[in-house]
C-alpha cells in the first residue's frame, strides 16, 4: 500500500513561502528585505492555488519562492546589514554618553560599507544583458539628475547622476548611436541603438522640480543605489570599447561657467606603459635594419628566378599534357566544374516573395541609410538663441554630426560667436526675432527631432518663426495595415482638390457624398448587388418618373432635375468596376468560407467586423483632414486676393 502523505508537506506549500516567514527565517526588519528584494531583483509570486500556497488559510498574504529565501540567506550584503545594525547600536550608546570625538572617530573607522558589484555580475553575466535592462535605469538618473537637494535626495547622489547620465551621453554622441527623439508632455524621449540593443529612456525638461511628499523615496533611491552601479559598469565598457579613458576628468572652472558636457576631458587610452615609447622605437629600428639585408637577398634571387619562369611554365605543362590519360582529364574537369558558384535560379516561393531571407543588397542598404542618418547634421552649424534647451539639443545635433554655439548668456564656454558667417540654422523659440541674419536659416526646435524621424533635413519654411507647426508626430508607433497614417503631407491633398473643387458644384458634392456612402455599405452587405446594378437603375429610373407624372411635373423640367444625378450616377458606377483578378480573389473567399466550420466563421466575421469598424474610422479621420486642407487652400487664396 503506497504511502499517505502528509498534508502541507509537498507541492506549493513548501514550494512558497509567506513574507513574514520570510522576515523569521532571515531575521530582517521590513525595510531591509525590501531594499534586499530590490537589488537581487527578487519580486513576490503568485501560486495558483493560494489556498494551498498558505495551507489551507485564505488570507490575502505576499508569497514568495522557497529558493529565493534560501538564496537570499548566504548574501554579503545581508550580514552587512546586520553588522550595520550593530554599529548603529555602538554609535547610539557613544552620543547619549556626549562622546562626540569617539562617536565621529567611530563613524570614520568603524561604519560597515557594502559595494553592489558581485549583484551585477550575478543579475547580469553578459553586457548585453545589462544593455537590456538599461532603459528604466537611464530613467531613473535623469530623474534624479535634475531633482533639488533636499533631506531625503543627497547632494552626493545628484551630482553623481548627473556625472553618470553625462558620460553617457557622451559616448552617445561620440558613436553616433541615437536614432529617434521625439518631444512630448512628459519630457523627451530618446532612442539609441548600442550593440544590436535598442534602448528608449526619457529625460525630463530643465525646469525647477517640485518634489511630492506622498512618495517613498526610500524604494526609489534604493533602486537608484542599484542602478548607478549598472550604469558605471556600463558606461566604463562603452568607454573602452571607443578608446577612451573612464571616468573622465572634470574642468572644474568650465563646469562653473556651465559648459555642460565640455566639462569633461577625454583622453586616449595608451596601450603601452609610460617611459617605453623610446625602447620600442629603438626595437623597431634594429628589426627594421635585420629584415631590410635579408629582403635584399631574396629580391635579388627572386628577379632570377622570374626571368627562367615562363620557359619553366610552358616546358611543364606540355609534358603533363602529353604524360596524362584521358580518365585524369575528365576528372580534374567534373571538378572544375563542381567548384563554380553559379546563383540558383529563384524558386516559386522566392518570386512570390520570402521576407525572412535577408539578401547582401538589403544589408547594404541598411548599412548605408544608418550612415546616412548618423551624418545627418555634418554640413549644419547650428546656433541655439538662449530660450531654447541647449542641453538637450547640443546632445541631440552632436549626436548625428552637427557643430553647435550658443548665446554667451547661458555659457561663457560657446565654440563661435552668432555673427559666425557659417552658421547655416540658428534655432529660436519666439514668435518674432529683433534681428535677421540672411545667410542662415531660422526654425523653431521641432525642425531638429522632425528631420531625425524622417531621416532627411526637413522643409524650413514649415518650422519659421512664428508659423503654425505641422504635428509632432511619434516616431515609436509603427502603423499596420488598414491604420490612419498622418504623416501623409497635407499639401498633397490641397493640390488634389485644387482643379476638383472649381469644376463641381457645392450642392453636388453633398449628394455625390451621400450616394457614395450608401453605395459603399450596399457592397459590404452583399457583393451580387453589383450585378444587377443596371436593373436596379431602370427600375427606379421608372418608378420615379411615374412618382413625377402623378405630382403634375412636367416631363422637361424632370429631365433637368435628374441629369446632374445620371452624371454623378455614372461616375460612381464607372469608378466601381471591378478587374478580373479582384473578381477572382473575391470568389476564392467565398469558396473558403464555404469549406469553414461554424467556429471560423464566427471568428471571420468578428475579424471582418473589426476590420469594417477600423476603416470607418480611418475614412472619418481623412475625409476630415481633406477638409481642413480644402478650409485651409481656400483662406490661402482668399489672403491672396
Amino acid at each position: 500500500m503506497a504511502k499517505i502523505h502528509k498534508k502541507g508537506k509537498s507541492g506549493a506549500a513548501i514550494n512558497y513561502v509567506t513574507r513574514n516567514q520570510a522576515l523569521k527565517k532571515l531575521q530582517v526588519s521590513l525595510a531591509d528585505f525590501r531594499r534586499l528584494c530590490i537589488l537581487k531583483g527578487i519580486y513576490p509570486r503568485d501560486p495558483r492555488n493560494k489556498k494551498k500556497a498558505n495551507k489551507g488559510s485564505t488570507a490575502p498574504t505576499t508569497f514568495y519562492y522557497h529558493k529565493d529565501i534560501q538564496y537570499l540567506l548566504h548574501e554579503p550584503v545581508l550580514h552587512k546589514f546586520r553588522e550595520y545594525k550593530a554599529f548603529a547600536k555602538k554609535l547610539a550608546k557613544v552620543m547619549a554618553k556626549g562622546q562626540y570625538s569617539t562617536a565621529k572617530s567611530l563613524e570614520e573607522n568603524n561604519k560597515p560599507v557594502y559595494t553592489l558589484d558581485h549583484i551585477v555580475k550575478e543579475r547580469y553575466p553578459t553586457f548585453v544583458d545589462a544593455l537590456r535592462d538599461l532603459d528604466d535605469a537611464l530613467s531613473m538618473l535623469f530623474l534624479f539628475a535634475t531633482m533639488p537637494v533636499t533631506e531625503k535626495i543627497s547632494r552626493e547622489v545628484v551630482e553623481d547622476c548627473q556625472r553618470l547620465t553625462a558620460e553617457f551621453q557622451i559616448y552617445i554622441m561620440k558613436s553616433r548611436s541615437l536614432r529617434k527623439v521625439f518631444f512630448s508632455i512628459k519630457g523627451i524621449y530618446y532612442q539609441a541603438e548600442i550593440k544590436g540593443q535598442t534602448i528608449t529612456w526619457i529625460v525630463p525638461y530643465q525646469f525647477a522640480q517640485a518634489v511630492p511628499t506622498d512618495v517613498d523615496f526610500r524604494v526609489m533611491l534604493t533602486f537608484l543605489e542599484f542602478y548607478r552601479t549598472l550604469v558605471g559598469f556600463i558606461n566604463f565598457r562603452l568607454f573602452s570599447e571607443i578608446n577612451v579613458v573612464y571616468p573622465p576628468k572634470l574642468d572644474l572652472i568650465k563646469y562653473e561657467g556651465a559648459a555642460g558636457f565640455n566639462a569633461l576631458i577625454l583622453e586616449a587610452m595608451h596601450r603601452q606603459a609610460p617611459g617605453s615609447e623610446k625602447e620600442v622605437e629603438a626595437e623597431v629600428a634594429e628589426t627594421q635594419k635585420e629584415v631590410s639585408a635579408e629582403d635584399a637577398a631574396r629580391m635579388k634571387a627572386s628577379e632570377q628566378r622570374l626571368k627562367t619562369l615562363g620557359s619553366k611554365l610552358a616546358e611543364l605543362q606540355g609534358s603533363a599534357d602529353t604524360d596524362r590519360p584521358d580518365e585524369v582529364m575528365e576528372e580534374e574537369t567534373e571538378e572544375a566544374a563542381l567548384d563554380e558558384f553559379k546563383a540558383a535560379a529563384p524558386t516559386n516561393a522566392e518570386v512570390d516573395g520570402d521576407d525572412s531571407m535577408v539578401t547582401l543588397s538589403q544589408i547594404h542598404a541598411a548599412s548605408t541609410e544608418v550612415q546616412k542618418l548618423q551624418n545627418l547634421f555634418s554640413r549644419c552649424v547650428v546656433y541655439l538663441s538662449r530660450e531654447t534647451p541647449r542641453y538637450a539639443l547640443e546632445f541631440i545635433i552632436r549626436s548625428f554630426g552637427g557643430q553647435v554655439s550658443w548665446d554667451e548668456t547661458v555659457s561663457s564656454d560657446a565654440p563661435f560667436p552668432e555673427n559666425d558667417e557659417r552658421i547655416t540654422h540658428q534655432i529660436c523659440d519666439r514668435p518674432k526675432q529683433g534681428h535677421r541674419f540672411l545667410s542662415r536659416t531660422y526654425v523653431q526646435p521641432q525642425w531638429i527631432a522632425d528631420s531625425i524621424n524622417s531621416h532627411n533635413l526637413a522643409i524650413s519654411d514649415n518650422y519659421a518663426p512664428g508659423a503654425m507647426l505641422p504635428p509632432h508626430l511619434s516616431p515609436f508607433v509603427e502603423a499596420k495595415e488598414g491604420d490612419y497614417v498622418p504623416s501623409a503631407e497635407v499639401e498633397e491633398v490641397e493640390e488634389e482638390f485644387e482643379g476638383e473643387t472649381e469644376d463641381i458644384n457645392p450642392d453636388d458634392v453633398d449628394d455625390l457624398d451621400e450616394e457614395e456612402v450608401d453605395s459603399a455599405d450596399e457592397d459590404e452587405e452583399d457583393e451580387e448587388v453589383t450585378a444587377a446594378a443596371p436593373k436596379k437603375v431602370k427600375t427606379d429610373e421608372h418608378e420615379a418618373e411615374l412618382q413625377a407624372e402623378a405630382a403634375g411635373i412636367a416631363f422637361s423640367e424632370y429631365e433637368k432635375e435628374a441629369a446632374p444625378k445620371k452624371t454623378t450616377s455614372k461616375k460612381t458606377a464607372a469608378g466601381k468596376k471591378r478587374t478580373a483578378k479582384e473578381i477572382e480573389e473575391e470568389e476564392a473567399k467565398e469558396l473558403a468560407s464555404i469549406m469553414m466550420s461554424n467556429k471560423q466563421k464566427k471568428l471571420y466575421t468578428k475579424i471582418k467586423y473589426s476590420q469594417n469598424k477600423k476603416s470607418e474610422e480611418v475614412a472619418k479621420l481623412e475625409k476630415k483632414k481633406q477638409d481642413l486642407a480644402k478650409a485651409k487652400s481656400g483662406a490661402n487664396k482668399r489672403s491672396k486676393k
